[in-house]
């Protein structure tokens, strides 16, 4: 796998190839990743895997024409073959009015932050002891049954952009992963458990039997489960399950959604969608951040922003091709693959916390649910409507009953958004961040 330095020659190498046969612009990335993972099972070795892989993508301006194509196989030969092939595709394509790089104006100066992302590798040993630590501690909770395994990884990626208007940046990162999942309870009454960490250092990770034992846990705390009674109730999401709501959002007022009208928020650029309070920030340069980066799909520097203040919405996510559809500037959230033309993304998404404690909030509910898991994907951006099959416990009298299963949970996100409430417990350990939150008045479907 190439260094940073190296990998922005190969780019830079690679656009000159295809201005030579005839591109008026373009630009070309680079992705590189190298991993090791061990797997243990009861105690004994499951697996070991090691991989590597390298892409060059490289998107090319004929005029307003425009094509992308991409490829693993990095000798000057099959680069040769895929700058003729690219420029060939761009001859012949459509005309498109927004296509085209990033605004030159906008591009970064200077040298990327050190956002502190790269850390040393462990050795396969550490890597088996890690994995076996943690499974050991979640068969050791009583009621635990099975193992399904644990893992540890380390991974190391490399990401090169070059445009041919000015831009050259690259940088790279590290990740350290650890997980275990195990079964309690017999027969038809299983129910499984499990956890899992990541983060670009390994000391900032739970300790492997800290993982283990809250896997088991989580197995050991859903036997039994029943289901409950049907009609509008509170709805408390766990922080696992709260962030998909906060994905949501990000789908919902990026560019593309926007400029296709294809979005519930369309009309709600600079209004109160969210309760007094909540405020959701996206800070692609937090340090040690699990989505950071110095810069974006488009060469443009990435930079802090706030996606809703105090309960209004800020605006949309833009790149270049969104933007110019809108009549506006990129924002900074492209985001680059080794294939196609740049898309949408947020970084490191955080829901500030609010003040109240989870005890607090949950105190007056006489009967409601809280929510550990979902299932399914049931969510449509054009409408806001949202329906999903949950699991979790109820909540009685304030507090925290017995596991429950099989429900459904539904409501339309708009008014999710409107009442939302957020507890004090916020830790920052995804890239989507949020403490528990509350919704009233949700139709959940039991019984």
């Amino acid at each position: 796998m190439l260094r940073p330095d190296e990998a922005k020659d190969r780019c830079a190498a690679l656009l000159a190839r295809a201005k030579a046969l005839g591109a008026d612009a373009g630009d070309a990335v680079y992705l590189g990743k190298s991993s090791q993972s061990v797997e243990m099972r009861l105690g004994a070795l499951e697996g070991v895997d090691r991989s590597e892989a390298e892409h060059l993508g490289l998107r090319v301006f004929v005029g307003k024409r425009s094509a992308t194509v991409s490829s693993s196989a990095l000798d000057p030969a099959s680069l040769d073959e895929l700058a003729e092939r690219v420029v060939l595709m761009a001859r012949g394509a459509p005309e498109d009015p927004f296509a085209g790089l990033a605004p030159e104006d906008m591009l970064m100066q200077g040298a990327p932050a050190d956002l502190d992302l790269v850390s040393d590798a462990p050795g396969p040993e550490a890597l088996r002891q890690t994995a076996l630590e943690i499974e050991d501690a979640a068969r050791s909770i009583a009621g635990v049954t099975n193992s399904e395994g644990a893992s540890a990884s380390y991974g190391r990626g490399v990401v090169a952009l070059v445009t041919s208007h000015g831009f050259a940046g690259g940088y790279e990162q590290a990740n350290h992963s650890r997980s275990g999942a195990v079964v309690a309870g017999q027969g038809s009454g299983m129910e499984r458990g499990m956890a899992w960490r990541a983060a670009h250092h390994a000391e900032d990770l739970l300790p492997p039997a800290e993982i283990g034992r809250l896997a088991g846990s989580r197995a050991v705390e859903r036997l039994n489960p029943a289901s409950m009674k049907s009609g509008q109730m509170p709805v408390v999401f766990d922080p696992r399950v709260g962030r998909s709501l906060i994905g949501h959002l990000v789908h919902a007022i990026s560019g593309s959604e926007i400029a296709r009208g294809a979005s519930f928020l369309a009309d709600c650029e600079g209004q109160r969608i969210f309760a007094p309070g909540i405020t959701i920030a996206d800070d692609p340069l937090l340090p040690r951040g699990m989505r950071s980066h110095p810069f974006d799909g488009e060469g443009l520097p990435a930079a802090a922003s706030r996606l809703v203040e105090d309960g209004v919405l800020a605006g949309w996510l833009l790149d270049s091709a969104s933007a110019r559809k809108l009549g506006r500037r990129p924002t900074g959230h492209a985001a680059r693959g080794g294939g196609g033309s740049p898309g949408v993304a947020a970084s490191n998404v955080t829901l500030l916390p609010g003040s109240e404690s989870v005890a607090d909030m949950i105190a007056d509910i006489a009967d409601g649910v809280w929510v550990t898991e979902l299932i399914g994907q049931g969510f449509s951006v054009v409408t806001g409507d949202y329906s999903r099959g949950a699991s979790g416990f109820r909540i009685v009298d304030g507090q925290v009953a017995g596991p429950v299963a099989g429900i459904t949970i539904a409501a339309n996100m708009k008014d999710m958004f409107a009442r939302m409430r957020a507890a004090d417990d916020l830790e920052i350990i995804q890239a989507i961040n949020v403490p528990t939150l509350r919704i009233d008045g949700m139709t959940v479907a039991g019984d």
